[in-house]
């Protein structure tokens, strides 16, 4: 549906005048040309969008779902068309916007290239042209690559979020017709994938066992910039306090503690009234820095004006449990993450109080992100797993 932005234009223009004559006018275009193009996205849609009576077209319930989503995607996109130059709004292709984002992100022509499944110079016409209509350059070449200009940068971002809902728009149609199109993409955390997406995959897969669902791990920071650039469709996980950046909400769901762990046989597992100082004898595997559980580990020690002297830092919970079990490294974790080692005998928790460790554990979304049914589906099956 993306693969003409002067189409989509056009569908929106006949939605707001439900009017064939009128809206070509409004488009500078001729009467057999829309009804051509109207008819093309009704053939992608797999579904009439319009009502042809004699008073006028009218959007049957696909056509005002699709012009929701379509409304949405340019809106966002003109905003930044607009900062560089409104002619754009006129000019600016599809596929000169995704070799614009393409480039901006490889930051390297042949890389773009390779990326996209193109020709390096089929990449560099889309970008000179894009140029040459804003009349501006929108690359500068420096040592470390060929680096976007701001206003450059923001087109990119919003282009991309623009394609994302217009791909959400193709769903939303596609569920109209009792079919499945796309993907649901998680950006999963640590506690996420041991406990909360396990469960909810399961009920999920039950009801749609065919939608492809991706959990994708990584850095907090990682996934934080996919779901900003539309790639991940929301993060499940420890929140963090405040929201990282303005435009991401996140919607607590409950609040975790963290334990320590050790392996069945540690010497302190037979030990009762551990203190910090018990602890302090041990080498321990902790989460990276930067992240709440770590933050609250170091908190725990500082209060009592000590701290291990060997640390492991990881974000891998299988890492962790390898260690503990063939040392006599200690481990801080959530609960809840280390749930099934626990049930298994792998771990044990020590008898040390962790009532100060609380935080809190959720969703993070792009503010305003209008889920299609099958992602609302899935995250009320998330907040239903999460509920106590």
């Amino acid at each position: 549906m993306k693969s003409n932005l002067r189409h989509l234009r056009i569908f929106l223009a006949v939605c707001d005048t439900a009017s064939i004559s009128r809206a070509a006018e409004l488009c500078n275009a001729s009467q057999p040309a829309l009804t051509q193009v109207v008819g093309k996205l009704e053939r992608l849609a797999g579904q009439p969008l319009f009502l042809r009576r004699p008073r006028g077209m009218f959007a049957t319930a696909a056509g005002e779902a699709f012009a929701v989503r379509v409304r949405r995607a340019l809106v966002r996109l003109d905003r930044a068309l607009d900062e560089i130059n409104p002619r754009l709004r006129l000019t600016a292709t599809a596929a000169q916007l995704e070799a614009l984002i393409a480039v901006r992100e490889a930051e390297n022509f042949t890389l773009a290239a390779r990326r996209l499944g193109l020709a390096q110079p089929t990449v560099h016409r889309a970008v000179a042209r894009l140029a040459e209509d804003a009349g501006r350059p929108l690359f500068e070449r420096t040592s470390y690559g060929t680096i976007a200009t701001r206003p450059a940068q923001a087109l990119a971002q919003a282009a991309r979020l623009a394609f994302s809902e217009l791909e959400q728009a193709e769903a939303d149609l596609a569920e109209m017709l009792g079919r499945e199109v796309g993907r649901i993409v998680v950006g999963a955390m640590p506690l996420s994938r041991s406990y909360l997406l396990p469960r909810t995959i399961a009920l999920f897969r039950a009801r749609r066992p065919t939608l492809p669902v991706k959990a994708m791990d990584g850095p907090y920071e990682d996934l934080m910039a996919g779901l900003r650039r539309g790639e991940v469709d929301f993060l499940v996980g420890a929140l963090r306090e405040p929201a990282p950046i303005g435009d991401v909400e996140q919607e607590r769901l409950f609040d975790d503690v963290l334990v320590m762990v050790a392996r069945p046989d540690h010497p302190l597992v037979r030990e009762s009234g551990l203190s910090i100082a018990d602890l302090t004898r041990f080498p321990f595997v902790v989460s990276p820095e930067g992240t709440p559980a770590r933050r609250a580990f170091d908190r725990l020690f500082e209060r009592a004006g000590r701290r291990p002297e060997s640390l492991i830092e990881t974000g891998s919970m299988i890492l962790m449990r390898e260690l503990l079990r063939v040392s006599d490294h200690l481990g801080c974790i959530s609960r809840l993450q280390v749930e099934a080692e626990l049930a298994l005998g792998a771990m044990t928790v020590l008898p040390f109080p962790m009532d100060d460790t609380a935080r809190p554990i959720g969703l993070t979304l792009r503010s305003g992100w209008v889920p299609t049914a099958a992602q609302k589906e899935f995250l009320d099956t998330l907040r239903s797993v999460a509920r106590p």
